[in-house]
């Protein structure tokens, strides 16, 4: 199948598939024209691919995956190696999620010492 076909059937961007192509999670065959030819298989890798970014987890993430992107990735069993780098990824997203709350925080104190908020306001 070509690319608008695959981009129709998984719903992801031909820019994405072309961006999955380029970090060596996806790969295509090239026609005489030069057109990217998928087989039927890279439609489970695709929506694998996503399933795992929609987690959380990096394309640079995703590429320690590589191996098992085109079974059932849903319902496999995680791998001890899947499992570290999901708990590290949840790290990072949580040290962001702290500095964004302190930033939060800051410019709320911030704003209440130069202006009260419009409920207190008389």
């Amino acid at each position: 199948m070509r690319i608008g076909e695959l981009a129709d059937l998984t719903g992801v961007s031909p820019r994405a598939l072309r961006k999955y192509e380029d970090e060596g999670l996806l790969s295509s065959e090239r026609a005489a024209n030069g057109y990217r030819l998928y087989d039927a298989r890279a439609a489970v890798r695709v929506r694998n691919i996503r399933h795992l970014l929609d987690a959380g987890l990096t394309l640079a993430d995703v590429a320690c995956f590589r191996t098992c992107l085109d079974g059932d990735l849903t319902t496999a069993p995680p791998s001890p190696e899947g499992l570290r780098i999901a708990r590290e990824r949840l790290a990072v997203i949580d040290r962001r999620i702290a500095a964004q709350a302190t930033a939060r925080d800051r410019l709320a104190r911030a704003l209440d010492a130069v202006a009260p908020p419009a409920a207190a306001r008389p």
